[in-house]
């Protein structure tokens, strides 16, 4: 942003910019993309914390996409609800009306069966 052009002690790291996502086969992250290797837009400075991943996946919640050494999660899903699934970037700053991100095009998919 224009107004934190000068501003260098930001109080950790930035991720800024595309970065490349493994998709676990078998995921609705998987099913929703249609591929194994995605890249999605970041901007922030928050990470998922490694330290709760073993205790986040033994309660259900899946690691379904990660950075491409395995270290960084970038999506994670839990199959006991309709369509719960979070990623660690922007959706939105990749969809346009004429190619609406997957994520969007799987929350309206779930929303017309919930609504049947």
């Amino acid at each position: 942003m224009d107004d934190q052009r000068d501003i260098e002690n930001k109080g950790g790291t930035m991720r800024l910019g595309s970065y490349p996502c493994m998709l676990k086969e078998g995921t609705l992250a998987r099913r929703l993309y249609g591929k194994d290797k995605i890249t999605e837009r970041h901007r922030h400075r928050f990470e998922f914390n490694n330290k709760y991943r073993e205790i986040c996946e033994e309660n259900g919640l899946k690691i379904s996409g990660t950075s491409p050494d395995g270290n960084l999660v970038e999506i994670v899903e839990y199959e006991k609800h309709p369509y719960f699934i979070a990623g660690q970037f922007h959706p939105e700053f990749k969809s346009r009306p004429d190619r609406p991100q997957p994520l969007f095009v799987g929350l309206i998919e779930a929303a017309k069966k919930t609504k049947r």
